[in-house]
């Protein structure tokens, strides 16, 4: 027996409020993009700038313990992060310790330094210090603008991508999808001012594959009902499209969110950032691509025969209401 999320032969009706969808989603990008300007986002290391301090260690590493004697210090954010490579000696435990600039400053004082070296020296007092590297102001803003190129070059990609496998109408709801997963997940993290690093970049990236996977497979049944059902409305191809690929949609993401979840509990304060912004992009990607990017397609409308030049393609279905 096959274990199924939902009953087979489901008949939900996606777009019998499809207006009110999308406007709770146009709602909730307006509040995350007024939040982005009124709050911003708080940025990490990576984008604020800081020094990097290497510690070298005969001791295992228990990065809590680490924490816990630097908070004292009250030095703002920090990162400490175990370095693992087989060259390394049995004996040999290396962290990388980074602390945001302090006041302004490209890097932290030399006091300050000696302070958290004397601090992780009560963890080890034969700890060294090969390495103090800082990250300016000017390095950390050229990190933001590419960060954004290389989200914004992952969207064009996959509109040029989705154009070649489809129609342009099937490449405009997608990329509007993503951009409202991109949008609100940019947006929960300003609202509730978690880290914003280099990691929530790479998990963007990952959401944006994750959410155009669900919507390639929603849009491949589509296109396949299309020329199945020639006499049918588009809209009712579509709910029929989407009820069809329901159960799979639905067993990737729960397990998808099963394994995240087991990472936001155990993983740690290193990952929990990344995890969140995965789990969060889980629900809006799965959202989106049942709500959003069918909903822009009914809008738009496309053409039920490929291997025919028509003209009126992509506008024969705009009119009907959704």
């Amino acid at each position: 027996m096959r274990l199924r999320l939902v009953r087979e032969n489901t008949s939900i009706d996606f777009f019998s409020r499809g207006r009110i969808w999308l406007g709770l989603s146009a709602i909730a990008m307006v509040i995350a993009f007024a939040s982005f300007l009124i709050q911003g986002l708080n940025f990490g290391i990576d984008f604020q700038g800081g020094t990097s301090i290497r510690t070298d260690s005969s001791q295992p590493v228990d990065i809590a313990e680490y924490r816990a004697v630097l908070d004292p210090l009250d030095l703002g954010d920090v990162s400490i992060v175990s370095v693992d490579d087989p060259l390394f000696d049995d004996d040999q435990y290396v962290t990388l310790v980074r602390v945001q600039a302090q006041d302004g400053d490209e890097r932290i004082a030399s006091e300050t330094i000696e302070a958290i070296q004397s601090a992780l020296r009560t963890i080890d007092p034969g700890m060294t210090f090969p390495s103090i590297e800082s990250v300016g102001p000017k390095v950390s803003g050229e990190l933001i603008q590419t960060a954004i190129l290389a989200v914004a070059l992952a969207v064009v990609a996959i509109l040029l991508y989705i154009w070649l496998r489809f129609e342009w109408q099937f490449a405009v709801g997608a990329v509007l999808a993503l951009t409202h997963d991109v949008i609100l997940t940019i947006g929960i993290f300003s609202e509730l001012q978690i880290k914003f690093d280099l990691a929530i970049i790479a998990a963007l990236l990952t959401i944006v594959g994750y959410s155009i996977n669900d919507t390639v497979i929603v849009f491949d049944r589509v296109r396949e009902n299309l020329r199945k059902y020639k006499q049918k409305p588009l809209k009712e191809v579509l709910n029929i499209s989407i009820n069809e690929t329901l159960s799979r949609t639905l067993m990737t993401s729960v397990t998808t969110m099963l394994a995240l979840l087991a990472l936001f509990i155990l993983g740690g304060d290193v990952i929990r950032g990344f995890v969140f912004a995965m789990m969060w992009g889980v629900l809006i990607g799965t959202y989106s691509s049942i709500f959003v990017a069918s909903a822009f397609l009914l809008v738009l409308g496309v053409k039920r025969d490929w291997s025919k030049k028509d003209p009126s393609a992509g506008t024969r279905y705009g009119h009907i209401d959704t």
